[in-house]
């Protein structure tokens, strides 16, 4: 039974797709742009955007599972086709951002929100994924500590939960392949909560070099990301930020509960990133 991979661009969905396919497991990788994937042999990819219901059907026909991206604008739709394709299981790459107060109308957490609110009322078996802090959110970082060694950013000290991507592809795989494990709620982080500056440091480790952080205004730094993040996305990652100063993330055991095995450290994230951050 194929199992459907959307945003086979990014990196958990990549992941994904190589593990199934390691396992021998039928998969689709579904993309806008599939011409330009680089798939295992034997990996069929098929043109799907979430943003376009005129690619939902192909992209469904005989597929059983679906690993599913939180994109709200047509989700009523895609999830009609699904259901006259006979989709039996979705498995949705959510966010613990829905936890927060007011995630309804939360800039981060309002899509995420909108999507499981219409899965939970579809018939179909859901298995919700909600990962904490994206370790790879630090490759963000990645041009700046490569060229000066400073990462300038207002909050320092702010916490968060650094996840692996690898750990939410092999909870999803859980999810999708192992008997008793599809349905449910899963927040996912990783093992400790841990700064910027925390983090920037076991980078620097894994990088052979030191590396800093520099604290400036909110001010400065919505000036030097205006070029690739909104304002309003900006001003809700400040707000985000402030929250989270000094005080440390609370930490799940949802890749334990799915994988039986502890999520793996920033620092090995570090080790296996090292190349992004060398000088």
């Amino acid at each position: 039974m194929t199992t459907l991979v959307t945003g086979a661009r990014g990196r958990v969905g990549r992941t994904l797709i190589d593990l199934l396919h390691e396992r021998g497991l039928p998969v689709r990788a579904a993309s806008k742009a599939p011409e330009e994937l680089q798939l295992p042999d034997g990996v069929g990819a098929v043109a799907c955007s979430l943003g376009d219901p005129g690619t939902f059907a192909a992209a469904l026909e005989g597929v059983r599972s679906v690993f599913l991206y939180a994109e709200p604008e047509h989700i009523d739709a895609f999830l009609a086709a699904a259901g006259e394709a006979g989709v039996a299981h979705i498995v949705l790459l959510s966010s613990s951002s829905v936890l927060m107060p007011g995630a309804a109308t939360h800039p981060i957490a309002g899509p995420h929100w909108a999507v499981e609110r219409a899965l939970a009322a579809a018939p179909v078996t859901a298995t919700v994924l909600r990962p904490g802090h994206f370790a790879t959110n630090a490759l963000g970082w990645a041009h700046a500590l490569r060229t000066s060694g400073v990462l300038r950013v207002p909050y320092p000290e702010a916490h968060t939960d650094p996840i692996h991507e690898r750990d939410i592809a092999e909870a999803a795989l859980a999810a999708l392949i192992e008997p008793g494990k599809a349905g449910g709620t899963h927040t996912l982080t990783g093992p400790e909560s841990l700064s910027f500056r925390e983090q920037v440091e076991r980078i620097g480790r894994a990088a052979g070099r030191p590396l800093t952080v520099q604290r400036i205004s909110e001010e400065e730094w919505k000036r030097e990301t205006a070029a690739y993040i909104p304002g309003h996305l900006a001003d809700a990652l400040l707000g985000v930020w402030a929250d989270s100063d000094g005080r440390e993330a609370e930490i799940a055991d949802g890749v334990r509960e799915l994988t039986g095995r502890p999520a793996r450290s920033f620092s090995q994230w570090a080790q296996d990133h090292a190349a992004d951050f060398a000088a």
